[in-house]
């Protein structure tokens, strides 16, 4: 009976020590003796508001300098709209510290999302962004490819004092740019950077000649673009184009191909098409004649 009464006796001793302890690291009683008063918020931002950091971390701070759980803390600013990190520190006696990293947007990302300098992802929630900032699109997976296609692209074009607008990665991987003079290039889904390359390269040789602003660049030929140019005139209705292919003959020299696409793009030269060749180009940059229409085609790769 005597040991069963000391047992007892240490355990309601350990008990007496242990509760004081377990009260003040759970908040019960360190949060009215040691609450945190006081927020530090440090690190460049702009989008981030004071009220939006304080609501965050207001029921943690509640807790006391001992109970406040950081990381949950650190958790509750992070996912704040324009937040790519933060950092959740106390210092005593009653200060709760708070490191923000903002996202700084880099393009807009398909639908209703931003892509950061960093290559994140995160939703643009309404706010407002630049306007100039580049749209692009793809496969969340293809984010790193799609912004170096378009840092090479903006590249190819910056000394021809064209911007890249828009790079579109579809789900098929074909490549479509949008130029800041209104032109759309096709480039498909082979050679992609081999073809913008060639394109940029003799760009100004086929704005030369010709006075219209251009539409259209497809770039999935194998000896040249097919190129459309804004125009004025009405398009050739379907009916006619049977018309307009009659009136079209070769004449000596040129080679007609079978390829359907391609002969389209032939008959339709008169209104606002026309094939460039890649010989004819060479030609032209030797000469600095281009002739027109340029006779060879070829399907598309």
């Amino acid at each position: 009976m005597t040991a069963l009464m000391r047992l007892l006796g240490w355990l309601l001793a350990i008990a007496l020590v242990s509760m004081p302890l377990v009260a003040l690291f759970n908040g019960w009683w360190g949060s009215e003796r040691w609450p945190l008063t006081q927020m530090r918020v440090s690190g460049t931002f702009a989008r981030v508001q004071p009220a939006q950091l304080q609501a965050a971390l207001r029921p943690f701070a509640a807790h006391g300098f001992f109970a406040v759980d950081l990381q949950a803390a650190q958790r509750a600013v992070a996912i704040l709209p324009w937040v790519e990190r933060a950092d959740v520190r106390k210092r005593w006696p009653d200060v709760l510290e708070v490191v923000v990293i903002e996202h700084r947007p880099f393009a807009r990302w398909s639908d209703a999302r931003l892509l950061s300098d960093r290559g994140r992802l995160f939703p643009a929630r309404g706010a407002a962004v630049a306007a100039d900032l580049p749209h692009l699109s793809g496969p969340d997976a293809r984010v790193p490819d799609v912004v170096a296609i378009y840092n090479e692209s903006k590249a190819l074009f910056a000394p021809l004092g064209v911007d890249v607008r828009r790079v579109r990665l579809d789900a098929r991987g074909s490549w479509t740019l949008s130029l800041g003079n209104g032109a759309e290039v096709i480039v498909g889904r082979v050679d992609a950077r081999s073809r913008l390359s060639r394109f940029a390269r003799l760009m100004p040789q086929l704005l030369d000649r010709r006075m219209q602003p251009l539409k259209r660049a497809d770039l999935r030929y194998t000896n040249g673009f097919a190129l459309e140019w804004v125009d004025q005139k009405p398009a050739l209705k379907t009916q006619d184009v049977p018309a307009a292919a009659a009136a079209a003959r070769p004449v000596a020299g040129q080679r007609v191909t079978s390829d359907r696409r391609a002969t389209a793009v032939a008959t339709t030269t008169s209104n606002s098409f026309f094939f460039a060749s890649l010989a004819s180009l060479a030609d032209h940059m030797r000469s600095l004649s281009l002739p027109h229409p340029a006779p060879a085609i070829s399907g598309l790769s």
